[in-house]
């Protein structure tokens, strides 16, 4: 637990000082509001609930926003294929960098769930994962598109299947 706090913490960008930053200066400068309203109780109540709920919404969904603009990416299931004689699936797909920056590394993940006409169901499906696997590609360009296989084992399951693609960039 301590090594994935430590490698969050070495991973920041300067972008997510300046997001925690400004997140940190609007809870500062929302209690001043709520101080400055103190004779309007209901209204100043609603501000340092809201001061309180930009502290510790603020940087996790600005974390999330932010990263998902700055490395923007496309994954593309190509194809995906259940070996006959071994216990696994070959997955097949495309990784395109669509952001303004070059990408030091990204881990792109596959994940193998339970399929049903339910579509409720394929939802809640998607949640729980039979398999899963990733793998990491270094490198990659503005604009450039990489292509790779995965071979997704011990693969035992039977029935219909469903496969997602996610990729995180840095």
């Amino acid at each position: 637990m301590k090594h994935k706090i430590t490698a969050f913490f070495h991973g920041l960008i300067s972008y997510d000082y300046m997001l925690f930053g400004g997140v940190f200066a609007l809870f500062l400068l929302l209690m001043l509001l709520a101080i400055l309203f103190r004779k309007k109780l209901g209204l100043s109540i609603f501000i340092i609930l809201l001061s309180f709920g930009v502290l510790f919404a603020g940087p996790t969904i600005g974390y999330v926003k932010l990263h998902e603009y700055i490395f923007k990416n496309e994954v593309t299931l190509l194809s995906q294929k259940k070996l006959s004689f071994t216990p696994a699936i070959v997955v097949k797909g495309t990784l395109q960098n669509t952001s303004k920056k070059n990408f030091k590394n990204c881990k792109i993940r596959v994940n193998v769930y339970k399929a049903s006409k339910n579509k409720l169901k394929n939802f809640l499906y998607s949640f729980k994962t039979i398999q899963k696997m990733s793998m990491l590609e270094f490198n990659i360009n503005q604009n450039e598109t990489r292509n790779f296989k995965m071979i997704v084992e011990p693969f035992n399951y039977n029935r219909d299947y469903n496969i997602s693609l996610k990729a995180s960039c840095e």
